[in-house]
Parts: structure tokens; C-alpha cells; sequence
């Protein structure tokens, strides 16, 4: 997505603004979260995947659109993105629910180790099978090509959401009328420490993606399908982060993400040294880095998840 904007000639801003949505949005979870007990978990997820899948195939049809000017169809991108991740911010209000109902609490760590080393395979191959759609110099419909996948995978993965069993929400959650105290959980120390380390590592893993896609993609050597290759050692570093996972039951999650935070600092160093011009770019330097970022990354997020 962020390649498909950079071709339609999208400034940095715009990459950011793109990259920055999915974070973003998420906080609709917090008004949504009103009426999950009311809709229940399964439905409540489905219905909200279901409407970002329509989105998709939406989106494959924008580089179809050749009779728009590129600033148009840049504009109707941001605008089925805007929707597309909205209805993830909203469904995700049930998803951890959900999923906590249905995962024994011993078994967390390794439950998420396994979830990432699905997810980190599942996004490797893609990112390979999208450098060889687009190959050096991708045309519209390649990447029109590559939203259509998307989408049909966004289908088979509704059928795999109607497998997984739901869980009854509570009587006393699912009718309550009583208002939700936000002031008072946000005071809560514990919570508000949680919140206060998140929007750190927000601000520091955020724009990550849109930085690195907009660097390589000014540097000589690295057209479109160059750039994916590199950039799929990240989801190999997320399936190397396992050892962490099956381990963080005993290990406890704060000790993890300490790790996690320090060799952040030190692969944001390296970036440092990059864009000034200290270090160069070579291919496989950055694969060295990419495959970092997903450790440090996914290490990060599953002990997150988990505490």
C-alpha cells in the first residue's frame, strides 16, 4: 500500500498519514466497546472483518481507475483506508475479549508464540508473492493484482472466524446500563502506567514502516520488488521471536519488553547512522535490520498482549 502511494506520487506526510491510521483508529474500540455484550464476540469480530474485506476489494479496483488523475485516486485510497481501518479499530473491541475467555491463562505465552509464528510465516510469503507481482517497475494492475489477493484471503479467513467457537458474554456485562467510569480507570495507576508505555512505544515503533519503505525507495538500488524481499526478513525475525513466546509464561512479560525496548534503541540508532549518510545501504545490512525490527517488534507486542 505504501509503494502503490509512493507511485501515485504521495508526499512522506501522506505515507505517514497512511501508516498512522491503523494505530489511530483503533481508539473507536473504546465507544464500541458499549455494545459488544450486547451484539456478542463472534458476530461483533465477523461483521467488522466482513465490511474491511468489502473494503479491499475496493481498494484492488482504485489502480484500475486510469481515467482519474493520480492525486484523485490517491484521495479515494485514503478514503476506503480510512473506512477499511475504522471497522478494524471497532471490531478489535471484541477480539481480546474473546480470545482471554477462550486461552487458560498458563497457556497465553505459548498461545500467542504460536499465533505470531502463523502470522509471521503467512506475512513473509506474502510480502515474496508481492515482489513478484510487481517485479522493477510495476504497473496499475500489479498492484490492483495484489489487493485482489488480499481480499480473496480476507474471504477464507471469514470461513476459518466461523470455526472458532464463540464464548457467552456474562449476563451482568451484557445487560448493564450502569456508564463506564473512564475517568477512574484512567486513573487506575496500574492501567495508567500501561497507557502511558504504550503511547511511548506508539510513538516509537509508529512511523516505522512509512520511514523505512520512503528511504529505500530514494535509493538507487532499490526498486519496488527489491524492497519487499528486504522487507520480509522482518516477519522471518517475527518467527524467531518464538523462543521468547513459549518461554514468557515463566519469564513474565515486563522482562521481555525491556528486552525489546533496548534492542529497539539500538536498531533505531542504526537507522540514525543510515539516513546520515555514517553507514550505507547495502542490501544486507538492512535485511540484518529488518529481520531485528521483527523480533524486537513482535517480542514487544506479545508480551504486551499478554500483560
Amino acid at each position: 500500500m505504501v509503494l502503490y502511494a509512493r507511485s501515485l506520487g504521495a508526499s512522506a506526510t501522506v505515507l505517514g498519514i497512511i501508516v498512522g491510521m491503523l494505530p489511530l483508529l483503533v481508539i473507536f474500540q473504546i465507544p464500541a466497546a458499549a455494545y459488544v455484550g450486547r451484539v456478542g464476540f463472534k458476530r461483533f469480530v465477523y461483521a467488522g472483518w466482513g465490511t474491511r474485506v468489502v473494503f479491499i476489494f475496493a481498494i484492488a479496483v482504485v489502480p484500475l481507475l486510469s481515467f482519474l488523475k493520480p492525486g484523485s485516486r490517491l484521495a479515494l485510497v485514503l478514503f476506503l483506508l480510512f473506512i477499511f481501518n475504522l471497522s478494524r479499530g471497532i471490531s478489535s473491541a471484541a477480539w481480546l475479549p474473546w480470545i482471554t475467555s477462550l486461552v487458560p491463562t498458563a497457556m497465553r505465552g505459548k498461545y500467542l508464540a504460536a499465533d505470531q509464528a502463523f502470522i509471521g510465516v503467512a506475512s513473509c510469503l506474502a510480502f515474496v508473492i508481492s515482489a513478484a507481482c510487481l517485479g522493477a517497475e510495476p504497473s496499475p494492475w500489479q498492484f490492483g493484482l495484489i489487493f485482489l489477493i488480499s481480499g480473496i484471503n480476507g474471504v477464507i479467513s471469514l470461513q476459518f472466524l466461523k470455526i472458532i467457537p464463540d464464548v457467552p458474554v456474562p449476563e451482568d456485562i451484557r445487560t448493564s446500563k450502569q456508564p463506564v467510569p473512564w475517568g477512574a480507570m484512567i486513573q487506575f495507576p496500574p492501567f495508567k502506567k500501561l497507557l502511558v508505555m504504550n503511547l511511548g512505544w506508539s510513538a516509537a515503533y509508529g512511523g516505522i514502516a512509512a520511514f523505512t519503505v520512503a528511504f529505500l525507495k530514494n535509493q538507487p538500488s532499490m526498486n519496488e520488488a527489491t524492497i519487499l524481499y528486504v522487507s520480509s526478513a522482518f516477519f522471518l525475525g517475527a518467527v524467531a521471536s518464538l523462543w521468547f513466546g513459549v518461554r514468557m509464561d515463566s519469564m513474565g512479560s515486563k522482562p521481555v519488553m525491556l528486552f525489546a525496548t533496548l534492542l529497539w534503541m539500538g536498531i533505531i540508532g542504526v537507522w540514525i547512522l543510515l539516513a546520515g549518510k555514517i553507514l550505507l545501504p547495502k542490501p544486507g545490512l538492512i535485511i540484518v535490520l529488518q529481520f531485528l525490527m521483527g523480533v524486537g517488534a513482535s517480542v514487544f507486542n506479545m508480551a504486551n498482549v499478554r500483560l
